[in-house]
């Protein structure tokens, strides 16, 4: 007989509907109230290149980075299958087990302004109603009463409102939140589930902190620290990150001849682990991959984002708004908007054609480890790295393969705190394990005793929120 703790104990389970650039995913979590420790349940990955074409009559209204054509209706019925795949698989009844769903998407690229991916979220939306998931299920309930009979022991809903901060961090100031950049909603939830995972680890990420999506398009945020004797509990968004991050492995793999050159991705050689068995030890291999690193980099940028750019790495911005509201962001790109992809396609030919696969895949964890350092050199630069802040990594351009090994040495050489692995941390899946955070947040479902907002080193910020509402 099969037994579930989540059918025993009391769960909240939460389903993360994201549709990125590469894949399509609807991922469950059970977060256990009891100890606030969040589970991945069942996982469902879908390639969105595979969303069927649009039919007559129906209206494109965004494209993945490959060109990928999507239209409301085709997004709807990919979203409506994974989410019901997903459920079935995990035996799991939609509207009798799930207490929440949260909806998000990298697939900024063909829009013109960063409010246009409201539209992109509906859609979602409709996927996800169409499923059976009923509407109550996507919104904060208006009281604790309107919550599931087995949420409410567990629930701050009657102390505390939902004042639209996650994770104890509010979105960029004098804005929406989506304002600045497109993507701004998956930065949200990268942070987020940063650090919730980092709860399964010995490291305080708390604020402040810098967290990184390294999906196909890049996202994340930089928090501020939080003052312990202000009545605002809260830290602020100080920086938004955004640009290209594995669409720069994936450009590379393209010009080899072993993927699709119009929508292969380096998943489809490496895989997820993206670790080949094959060592590169010779000091003439160092060398060689060494050289094809620097030759890469000399196409890629990474900086703060001209205030006059309306798009960059192909994500639009605002980053004059961004530059008014006293917000970094910072941009990584390859070319203008990604005008050097097809320069990086060569060397990558190049590469397959003079060497091996395991070369291959030795640039390749090289270029985007030394990309996640030069964002850091350019946070640090900015004076927004304290002695308390964390630096959390999420996202297949970031944690697959050697790239944490060199990332963390990275950030061990340049000597940024006293005792570096206390400070980072690697994290997968990292939006569904924000999505579940978001969803505790929006429920007000606070573990004091474990807390998430607040300062590194500090106490949970509930009372203080509590006060606050008075």
């Amino acid at each position: 007989m099969e037994c579930r703790e989540y059918n025993e104990k009391p769960y909240f389970i939460v389903a993360s509907v994201e549709m990125g650039n590469t894949t399509t995913k609807c991922i469950l979590t059970g977060v256990n109230l009891e100890t606030g420790m969040c589970y991945v349940i069942n996982k469902t990955v879908s390639m969105s290149r595979d969303v069927r074409p649009p039919r007559p009559g129906e209206e494109i209204f965004g494209r993945t980075l490959d060109g990928t054509e999507l239209t409301r209706e085709s997004v709807t019925e990919l979203v409506r299958d994974t989410l019901i795949k997903c459920h079935k698989d995990a035996k799991l009844d939609i509207k009798k087990d799930l207490d929440f769903v949260v909806r998000s998407t990298g697939v900024v690229a063909a829009m013109d302004s960063p409010d246009q991916v409201g539209d992109f979220i509906i859609a979602l939306a409709n996927g996800c109603l169409e499923a059976g998931v009923p509407p109550k299920k996507m919104t904060p309930p208006m009281s604790k009463m309107n919550q599931a009979q087995k949420l409410q022991p567990f629930s701050f809903a009657d102390r505390v409102n939902f004042s639209g901060a996650v994770a104890g961090v509010v979105p960029p100031q004098g804005t929406t939140g989506v304002e600045m950049v497109a993507n701004e909603m998956e930065g949200e939830l990268a942070m987020a589930g940063i650090k919730e995972g980092a709860k399964w680890t010995p490291v305080d990420f708390r604020n402040p902190c810098i967290s990184i999506d390294f999906g196909t398009t890049l996202d994340g945020r930089i928090t501020s620290p939080v003052d312990p004797k202000s009545t605002n509990p809260f830290a602020k968004t100080i920086g938004n990150f955004c640009g290209l991050a594995g669409a720069i492995p994936d450009a590379i793999v393209k010009g080899t001849g072993l993927v699709n050159e119009k929508n292969g991705t380096a998943l489809d050689i490496f895989g997820e682990k993206s670790r080949l068995s094959a060592a590169i030890g010779s000091r003439k291999s160092s060398d060689v991959v060494n050289s094809y690193v620097d030759r890469c980099h000399d196409l890629i940028s990474v900086e703060l984002v001209p205030k006059e750019r309306k798009r960059y790495g192909m994500v639009p911005v605002y980053a004059e708004v961004a530059m008014e509201s006293g917000v970094a962001l910072i941009g990584v790109d390859a070319g203008t908007n990604g005008t050097n992809l097809a320069k990086l396609g060569e060397i990558g030919k190049e590469i397959i054609t003079k060497y091996s696969l395991p070369v291959l895949n030795e640039v390749i964890d090289h270029v985007c480890s030394r990309m996640a350092l030069r964002m850091i050199d350019v946070v640090h630069e900015l004076g927004m790295i304290y002695p308390e802040t964390s630096i959390g990594f999420t996202g297949r351009a970031a944690i697959s393969g050697k790239k944490p090994e060199y990332i963390l040495q990275g950030i061990i050489d340049r000597k940024l705190f006293q005792n570096p692995v206390d400070h980072v941390v690697f994290v997968d899946d990292g939006l569904a394990r924000g999505a579940a955070l978001m969803g505790r947040c929006m429920n007000s479902l606070g573990k004091p005793d474990k807390p998430i907002g607040g300062m590194r080193g500090g106490k949970c910020i509930m009372s203080r929120r509590i006060a606050i509402g008075r």
